[in-house]
């Protein structure tokens, strides 16, 4: 797969996550409370989500590679959206923005292509699901329930380009206006979890304690990055002490990045967890302002 060590850490992390909710779902298949299959559907969305973002669906330049800014601080692939390149195009000539700034916008930038290429995939498969509902010719209580999973697939949809929607605009608006010293949050992801929970049925008390767990979870990012980092720099060491053939610094190296690969995998697990409790929690206010 040719990936980078924070890649391979990443990837572990996402297989482990996808691994226990298969094997959660297994556990409720066997109780029969699966019945209409779509915990089954959106286990395999994720799967191909992860196949996709680490190229491993067999499609050539398919990856949703991460930026190499922990290297030089510069983009390593394209954004697939012209509109996306304008913007981006725009914010590292405009001059309002430091090389630090310019780092934390590009991957604002990449975590918003990301979040549009999940949307298309499950937008394939709700035209899927779509086109054989259609087919189906005598109408009975499992098509009901088909109609039920249909439903809330559109519903998932409607969430996911509503929060599209919000993240272009402020790429639109910091691109033009350079990064609010006041903000209170500055992970893309926790960006757009504060943004939908204001949207959400939550009360004052929820809301302020909300925007507290999203601070400790911005923390536990940033110590992510900071592992990530370190691994990578000890990735590039231990290439260049191979070289040397020094066995005992070899050694030494050897040890020190199995230690930081081991947290890294630790740490993006525990935060990609902890986003998945986060964003099922504001999916369940959202849904509650629909009803």
């Amino acid at each position: 797969l040719h990936l980078s060590a924070v890649k391979l850490a990443e990837l572990h992390s996402d297989l482990k996550i996808q691994e226990k909710d298969e094997l959660s779902w297994k556990k409720l298949k066997a109780e029969g409370l699966d019945e209409d299959g779509e915990k089954e559907a959106k286990l395999r969305r994720n799967l191909n989500v992860i196949m996709t973002k680490y190229g491993m669906n067999g499609k050539k330049d398919s990856q949703l590679t991460d930026t190499n800014y922990i290297k030089d601080g510069t983009e390593s692939d394209t954004l697939d959206d012209p509109r996306l390149e304008k913007l981006w195009s725009k914010a590292k000539t405009s001059g309002k923005f430091s090389d630090e700034e310019l780092n934390k916008l590009w991957r604002e930038f990449k975590h918003h292509k990301e979040k549009i290429h999940e949307y298309n995939i499950l937008l394939e498969t709700v035209s899927r699901t779509e086109d054989i509902h259609k087919n189906v010719i005598n109408p009975s209580e499992e098509n009901l329930v088909k109609e039920e999973i249909l439903h809330n697939k559109h519903r998932e949809l409607k969430e996911k380009l509503r929060s599209i929607n919000q993240g272009f605009e402020r790429l639109r608006k910091v691109s033009h206006q350079g990064y609010d010293t006041t903000s209170e949050f500055e992970e893309p992801r926790v960006i757009d979890l504060w943004d939908m929970a204001k949207s959400a049925n939550f009360t004052e008390k929820e809301l302020e304690s909300f925007r507290e767990e999203l601070k400790h979870f911005e923390a536990k990012i940033e110590k992510h990055h900071h592992y990530q980092k370190q691994l990578e720099i000890s990735h590039q060491k231990l290439k260049h002490v191979e070289g040397t053939g020094d066995k005992e610094h070899l050694n030494r190296n050897k040890e020190k990045y199995a230690m930081l690969e081991e947290k890294t995998k630790e740490l993006g697990y525990k935060v990609k967890k902890h986003l998945q409790d986060l964003s099922s929690r504001i999916s369940q206010g959202l849904q509650h302002n629909e009803l």
